[in-house]
This record gives structure tokens, sequence and C-alpha cells, in this order.
């Protein structure tokens, strides 16, 4: 397995591109399964979850044409999905255990096709994340779903028929799979308790220009008219608000000033709050975001993880480590999943001083230095926060499994030497 090698002490200064955002991109490909026409996707990122994605799309008939792009002059990816008939049904294990968002096959297979077979899924090891308000929210509309040999087999007679759901926790996964499921269904469907993240936001504006009719979007009600039919489209994807919000905290932790092209704010507003407070400078431009703590002594502030518009989960390791370089102490709390503190043991054997209270919320103190160390990551975000404290460690920090990196980081080394990091990968064959 790869690694990266980082020799920390770099002041981190220059521009950034960020790439499409991941958690947007993979349910916007699924909802290409909703029609026979093509639906093509620009600004996509270059990633292995997208790879993953694509190949399941495949093995299930999926048409597949990929084309190099420009997004404000840096290159990015535009692929073309269309699906004129499906040739397969079923999301077969030895796709979906590589990745959990394959399951967003299967609320538009059973709503064009009447049918799914999709394999209980894998993913990271960040705690359980079930299926099971994704399976009665379907149930609710008309499916018929038996959990068999570590498959979830769903059915419909007819179309599936719209409902009033209320989900009984926010869930991104269930709210984009009821949403894809609903605008093929006869009727009206409500989704109540509807996450409100970005990314469910780009997925209903894609919907609706595909020919569904989807109302109330950015708020928790969703309202869903279904329709007969969905035509092709054509979509950029949305900016990644986790991939700007990490290199806005490398921008912080270095003490350095990175502006970030192509991010949006509206979409990173609770945590560009948090480095205001803490003493970070923040310019927000029309097409990019300033982030500057060149000469600033930053503070230790409180965080809590909630759903959209509260402090999204996924950079809550990155912000605990920032908290490591600030006066005072920091209480983080993590609210959404239970293992989410499993890169601090990792984070202790360079210096930090950390204090974790359960699966619930870790007290960070300031510390003067870290020390650079052989680290191991854990899950995606976890392996964003172990390369932030690298940046900032004395002498020279491996960071092993970095395959979790590569699932939502476009070019990371590339990205961080351009604004001055010193970092390189270190593949398996250059150490032999």
């Amino acid at each position: 397995m790869d690694k990266i090698k980082i020799i920390g002490g770099k002041k981190l200064e220059g521009k950034i591109f960020i790439s499409g955002a991941k958690n947007a991109a993979l349910p916007l490909i699924c909802a290409s399964l909703l029609t026979d026409e093509t639906v093509t996707l620009t600004n996509m990122p270059m990633l292995s979850d997208i790879k993953a994605m694509n190949a399941l799309m495949e093995q299930l008939g999926t048409q597949i044409d990929e084309f190099n792009d420009f997004v404000d002059g840096h290159p990015t990816k535009t692929y073309s999905y269309r699906t004129p008939k499906a040739t397969s049904l079923v999301a077969p294990y030895d796709y979906v255990r590589k990745m959990r968002a394959s399951y967003y096959v299967l609320g538009p297979l059973l709503a064009r096709y009447g049918k799914c077979e999709l394999s209980l899924p894998g993913g990271c090891a960040i705690g359980a994340r079930p299926m099971d308000i994704h399976l009665s929210s379907l149930e609710q509309m008309g499916a018929s779903i038996e959990i068999k040999n570590g498959y979830v087999n769903a059915k419909i007679d007819g179309r599936l028929k719209g409902a009033k759901i209320t989900f009984r926790t926010v869930s991104v996964g269930a709210t984009c799979n009821l949403l894809m499921a609903a605008t093929l269904a006869e009727g009206t469907t409500i989704l109540e308790n509807s996450a409100m993240e970005p990314e469910i936001g780009d997925l209903a504006n894609l919907l609706n220009d595909m020919g569904a009719k989807i109302s109330g979007i950015g708020t928790p009600v969703l309202t869903i008219e279904g329709v007969e039919k969905l035509h092709g489209a054509t979509h950029k994807v949305i900016a990644d608000r986790i991939e700007a919000g990490s290199y806005a905290v490398a921008a912080a932790i270095t003490r350095g000033k990175i502006e970030l092209v192509n991010a949006q704010e509206p979409t990173l507003s609770r945590p560009l709050q948090i480095l205001r407070d803490m003493g970070v400078g923040i310019e927000v431009k029309e097409n990019s975001i300033i982030v500057d703590a060149r000469g600033k002594e930053l503070v230790g502030k409180d965080i809590m993880t909630e759903p959209f518009p509260g402090f999204p989960t996924d950079l809550q390791a990155q912000f605990l480590v920032l908290m490591l370089t600030a006066k005072g102490a920091s209480m983080v709390t993590e609210t959404i999943f239970e293992n989410r503190f499993m890169h601090v043991p990792e984070l202790l054997r360079m210096g930090a001083n950390i204090n974790v209270h359960g699966h619930a919320s870790a007290i960070v103190r300031g510390v003067d230095k870290l020390s650079g160390a052989q680290v191991m990551a854990t899950d995606l975000r976890a392996s964003f926060a172990l390369i932030l404290a690298g940046l900032i460690a004395e002498g020279e920090t491996i960071v092993n499994r970095v395959y979790h990196l590569d699932r939502g980081y476009e070019k990371l080394e590339e990205k961080l030497k351009g604004v001055g990091a010193q970092i390189e990968r270190i593949k398996e064959a250059d150490e032999e």
C-alpha cells in the first residue's frame, strides 16, 4: 500500500482549486438510472470512489463515456451515462463492499424496473450506518423487502405509490434514495425531516432538470409529484465543501494563507464562522474564499457536529487537529457517528493532548509542538487529519493506509505541494 511522507514546518501559501463534490457526484451518477436518455455530469472529481461507482454502473448495463474537461482553467472530468435498459438488477457484494454509496442504486432501480437486489453495504469504520430508514420508507411506498443471505431483495407490483414519510432521524442517504425513488412514483410523496445538505439540493436540481417535480429544495420538507418518465440532462457538480474546509484548516494550522478557488461560502458558513471565532481571517470573493492565518494567535473553540446547516461531521477530525495549535481547551462533540475519534491514538503518539470521553466527546488542549511519527489512517477524514498533523509536526511523518485519502481527495499531494508543503507519496515499489 502507498504511504505519504511529510516534513513538517512549512507555512502554506497560494491557491488551491476545489474539485467537484464526491458526496454530490455519487447519487447524481445513480440518478442517471431513472431514464433511458443520456445524463452528462461535468466538474466530476477524479477519485477512487467515482471509479468504483462507475464500475458498478457498468455492471448494471450503463454505457459510460469519459471526457477531459476544464473548469476555471483547471483540468477536470466530464462523464456521460446512458442506460437504455439495465442488463442486471443486482448490485453484488464485490462492488458494494468497496463503497457504501452503492446503495444509491436501490431507489432508482426499484422505481424504474420494480426490482433490485442489493448487497448490504460496507464502508468506513466510523460506526453503524444502518439502512433501515431507507427500507422502511420504501415499504411505505409499496415495496416488498426481504433481507436474505446478506442481500436486500426489494420489489414492487406496478409503480411505487406516493406517501407521506417522516424520517425518524435526519439521514442524507435515505433522503437521496427516497428522493430518486419518488420521482417515478404514482402520486405525491412528502418527505419530512429530510436532510438539507447542499449535495441533496444538487441532486434535486438535476432531477428537476430531468423532468421531475420537486419542491421545498433546501428545506426539511421535500414534496415530489411523481411523473411517468424522466429525460436526459447536463449538470455541473457542486464544489466539494469538505475538501474546501479541509484545506481551509491546512491554511489555518500552518498559519499560512490559501485562496480556495471554486469554494462556495453558503455551503461552509458554520466551519468558516468557527475559523473566524478562533482568530483566522476569512475573505469571501465571488468564486473563492481566502483563508489567512499569517501571524495569528488562535484561540480554542468548542464544536459540535450536527446535520447541515450545523457543523459537518466530515470536518470534525480536521478541526480537532487545528485545536491542538490554539490557546486553551476546546470541547469537540460528535453527534452523528459513534466511532469518529479513532485517529486520536495516532495523534497522541505525535504529542497531542486529547482526552476522549466515551464515543461522544473529546477535550483538546493546545500543545507547543507535535513530533513526526509513523501513523495509521482509519477512515477518509481521519486520514486528512493525520496529514494536517504532519504538516506542523517537527521532523518526518509517515501516513500509512492512504487508500482512504484517494477515495475523497483528488491530487492531494499535488495540491499541497503547490502551496509549499513538503509532501510526497511513497509507492510500495519505491521501498523495494
